[in-house]
């Protein structure tokens, strides 16, 4: 049989990615460090919902939410291939090893920039970032546009300047911000805010807007650096004593830094991960706690916080 019937494309997609892993992949299936969500044993880059069924592979930058899509476009299965396992007529389909396909790094390629960046600073003034912040980024080379969808990118350049690295911001406010790596981007490589003199002390931040937040409210002073998100010490990651790649990383070319602040989220999550980075990094390097002071918030939280109470104080003045 070399062809499907449109009876059977409709029930092949019937199956949800999660329905599927499940119940032929459960073996594989295990929690990620976030709640809801699941990973593979064999390819810790899949994501996927426990709830809703959407998937990301991250490291290649695709999605879905099917069964069908999962077979496809993750396990490398045939289209004709798929919708028969998946009618429960071709069982013995054997998928494709995914730590050799993980090992095959797609090209990273930064996402063309729009003609200006008037939506990134629209979004990031509105969620009180200091112009003075986000003009010097721009200026850097380090933030601009998307011109497909306008969304913030920021780069994180290796030692040569060269950019390795993007985290990508949704600029839209309403609902869930969009919030994805651009595909082969290297997490070693993570987005930096240097200060203007020198200085011993780098902070660190799980996002790129976070590290602009609290530079926004707390001066230059020191540097800056977003880890492109944290795992929780029960991630494999940190259970196993590994520190994040991009503080790994940044101190490999900063010999003079001797102490390290956490400026994780005030949240089970970040508190968790940095309470196992201090414990990787003492006594080597002083180390500082400094949480936003919001529960269950980060810096940009605290920023977007501060800036709606001082527009509405003005707004009572008048």
């Amino acid at each position: 049989m070399t062809r499907v019937t449109k009876e059977q494309i409709t029930a092949a997609k019937q199956m949800s990615a999660i329905e599927f892993l499940r119940r032929y992949r459960a073996a594989d299936l295990v929690p990620s460090a976030a709640r809801g969500e699941y990973q593979l044993k064999s390819h810790d880059s899949f994501k996927i919902n426990g709830t809703s069924s959407i998937w990301h592979w991250k490291s290649r930058d695709i999605g879905g939410k099917s069964a069908l899509d999962y077979l496809v476009y993750v396990e490398g299965c045939s289209f004709v291939e798929a919708v028969r396992l998946l009618c429960e007529e071709s069982l013995g389909f054997v998928p494709q090893n995914h730590s050799q396909v993980e090992q095959v790094r797609p090209t990273f390629v930064l996402p063309p920039a729009a003609p200006n960046n008037r939506c990134v600073v629209a979004y990031l003034l509105e969620r009180g970032i200091h112009r003075e912040v986000i003009a010097d980024c721009i200026r850097r080379g380090d933030l601009y546009e998307s011109a497909r969808y306008h969304n913030c990118v920021f780069v994180g350049r290796d030692e040569h300047g060269q950019p390795q690295y993007a985290a990508l911001r949704g600029t839209y406010t309403q609902g869930k911000p969009f919030k994805q790596e651009v595909a082969g981007s290297q997490k070693r490589y993570g987005f930096t805010l240097p200060p203007s003199s020198q200085s011993k002390r780098v902070a660190v931040f799980e996002s790129a807007i976070d590290a602009m937040a609290e530079l926004s409210l707390h001066g230059d002073d020191k540097h800056r650096l977003s880890l492109g998100g944290i795992y929780a010490p029960s991630d494999n990651a940190h259970h196993k004593g590994k520190p994040p790649a991009a503080l790994e990383e940044f101190l490999r070319r900063h010999p003079e830094i001797t102490e390290i602040e956490l400026c994780l989220d005030n949240d089970a999550r970040g508190r968790a991960a940095s309470a196992a980075i201090a414990r990787h990094y003492q006594p080597r390097f002083a180390i500082l706690d400094s949480p936003p002071p919001i529960a269950g918030g980060d810096y940009a939280d605290l920023a977007k916080q501060l800036r709606q109470q001082t527009a509405r104080s003005r707004a009572a003045c008048r």
